[in-house]
């Protein structure tokens, strides 16, 4: 489809049967939605119970006329010829490829695959060994001549892949895809995928829908961190939308991660997903460590954990793991032990560093004065410590020691061999060259305490992603955790984890065993949709929908929860309730004389990422 410009015209409400207007350009000659391209944004959207235009939205970027001018030019004046990976680099690929047995013969069939990727540090890059495996699959596929999608959730994901890219892959074979580029470079970069010869696209959640030639390999990097869910309409996962493209195309498909997800292992189960274990088993050197006998229960730091930080340090940088950045991000009561919330908009409150007044999270009012209106005690205790508090705190108990804080504020890509304490947040551990000498994963017991479905697999998947970054043999200490997620850690069995999972999961009719759909708006239209359903699904159990509740504002809010062999029922169903739901909007504005304004108050999302106990 070419990107055209339509005549105006009036357009009057109960006029529905008018004919189009006429083109009045063609603002450019390029056909930038393939076929293709039209076909896994309709798929996924009908999916979804959404519009394909909202995903399409996504996948191509603005047009830029410099950049397409310059690309044309380079077509007319030379012929797309095929990229090929240096044969030095093709050994390397299928030599790392080789650790798992039989997974080059299953990406080179188009099958789907779900991959342990190996825990350890890259031996010559300052990156995961995971990237080097993505990479080499990648490299492959190229010397096969097709091209490979690489999904990976964020940027220091992004650059680790890059980086092995960069070392191994031909320059002109390796593309960049995603938001924070420039403009024009960005819409060059689709136009090259468009026409070009096959290539390595990397990228975040919407590099699934690039439309690069002859894909054999769509690769998503643990598929379980949030950045993969799109928060947009319709709100498709990039593994959904990885599923639903290579049913339509027959590529290879790669979920590859530290841990399993629930939602995989739940394919895995049903033989539609293929496990290739690795020929040799590894895993980090894990220990539960708790409080030993005479320590106070409220030590934050065991003298086990203590000890290897400290013998580590004598070798190398040293990893400590926090839940949450800042000094002290929550504050009590120091009598009751109360919440201390602000007065205006009693949002929770926060202190920034030791002795300063403290401030709100929500409205950002410093709190001069504050008294509790429980007890009418004046005094505020720190009720837990940010990465600023720790990074503190521990400096004081290793004196002479590089203290580094890595966290959204205080942004470490990575760090060298030198001894260091690296004190980070979940998710913002840099990497170390050689990797750590020995990690500490501080605060789970409260990490495990949030109200969320998933947060046992969300703590799984932090401290072993942080795990992973340990150079081999060096201890990672997991304070103050017991249970099954503390076990799946320890003997690094996270697949058997999401099978316990999914087995409780069943029977409680709870995602991924069932899907999840929500309905929100007015009663009234919510109602609608709800009665809509039930007529469309007769056998729709009475349990299947939970609610209406009220929301914020005036709105109320449904969750529905069904089978996976009724999903287009139940898509198509609520979205035909959206369109009638505006209908109705837009008669009730038309009987008053005012001019067409279509309103919808319904809205409906399938498969929430994550639901809130």
């Amino acid at each position: 489809m070419r990107r055209t410009r339509r005549r105006r015209r009036s357009h009057c409400p109960r006029a529905t049967s008018k004919p189009l207007s006429e083109l009045d350009a063609v603002v450019s000659p390029v056909a930038v939605l393939t076929p293709e391209l039209y076909a896994l944004a309709r798929r996924a959207a009908d999916r979804a119970a959404g519009s394909a235009s909202d995903i399409l939205r996504l996948a191509i970027p603005k047009r830029m006329v410099r950049a397409e001018k310059a690309w044309l030019a380079a077509e007319r004046d030379a012929e797309a010829s095929a990229t090929t990976p240096d044969p030095a680099a093709v050994d390397w690929a299928r030599a790392v490829l080789a650790e798992f047995p039989g997974l080059d013969d299953a990406v080179a069939a188009g099958t789907r695959i779900a991959v342990d990727a190996p825990p350890r540090p890259a031996r010559d890059l300052p990156v995961g060994a995971w990237a080097e495996l993505l990479a080499a699959i990648a490299i492959d596929t190229l010397a096969r001549g097709r091209s490979t999608l690489i999904v990976v959730p964020d940027q220091r994901d992004q650059d680790q892949v890059l980086a092995v890219l960069a070392a191994r892959a031909p320059e002109e074979a390796v593309l960049r895809d995603d938001a924070r580029r420039p403009n024009p470079e960005r819409y060059a970069g689709y136009l090259r995928l468009l026409g070009g010869p096959a290539a390595i696209v990397v990228g975040n959640r919407s590099t699934v829908y690039a439309p690069a030639r002859d894909v054999g390999a769509v690769l998503v990097w643990d598929d379980g961190d949030p950045l993969l869910s799109e928060p947009l309409s319709p709100g498709v996962h990039a593994r959904d939308a990885a599923l639903v493209r290579q049913e339509l195309e027959g590529s290879a498909l790669v979920f590859a991660g530290h841990t399993r997800t629930t939602d995989v292992e739940r394919l895995v189960q049903l033989g539609w997903v293929r496990d290739v274990p690795a020929h040799r088993r590894q895993s980090p050197t894990v220990v539960l460590s708790a409080t030993r006998e005479g320590e106070s229960r409220g030590q934050r730091v065991p003298s086990a954990a203590f000890a290897a930080a400290r013998e580590a340090l004598a070798h190398g940088p040293v990893l400590v793991q926090v839940s949450r950045p800042g000094y002290s991000p929550v504050l009590v009561c120091a009598q009751c032990r109360t919440p201390a919330r602000c007065p205006h908009c009693t949002g929770p409150l926060r202190a920034r560093r030791q002795g300063a007044a403290p401030d709100c999270t929500w409205c950002g009012r410093t709190i001069s004065s504050w008294a509790c209106p429980h007890c009418q005690s004046t005094t505020l205790r720190m009720a837990s410590s940010g990465s600023e508090r720790t990074a503190d705190e521990l400096g004081r108990a290793f004196p002479n020691t590089r203290v580094i804080l890595a966290d959204g504020d205080h942004p470490v890509v990575s760090v060298d061999a030198r001894p260091a304490l690296v004190v980070a947040t979940r998710g913002a551990e840099p990497h170390a060259e050689g990797g750590y000498h020995a990690i500490i994963l501080l605060d789970g017991d409260r990490m495990l305490l949030a109200e969320q479905l998933r947060i046992g697999e969300s703590c799984l998947r932090w401290w072993s992603n942080a795990a992973a970054l340990a150079a081999p043999g060096a201890p990672v200490h997991l304070v103050g955790v017991a249970g099954p997620v503390a076990r799946a850690l320890a003997t690094w069995t996270q697949p058997a984890y999401a099978r316990a999972e999914l087995a409780d999961r069943a029977p409680l009719h709870m995602p991924p065993a069932v899907r999840v759909a929500t309905v929100e708006g007015t009663a009234a239209s919510v109602q609608n949709a709800i009665a809509d359903l039930r007529g469309a699904l007769p056998r729709l159990e009475p349990t299947a929908v939970l609610g209406p509740v009220p929301v914020e504002g005036e709105g109320v809010r449904a969750l529905v929860r069904f089978e996976y062999a009724a999903g287009k029922t139940v898509a198509d169903t609520l979205r035909a309730s959206v369109v009638a739901d505006a209908l109705r909007g837009r008669r009730r504005r038309g009987s008053s004389g005012d001019r067409f304004a279509p309103r919808t108050t319904l809205r409906v999302r399938l498969d929430v990422p994550e639901l809130d106990l």
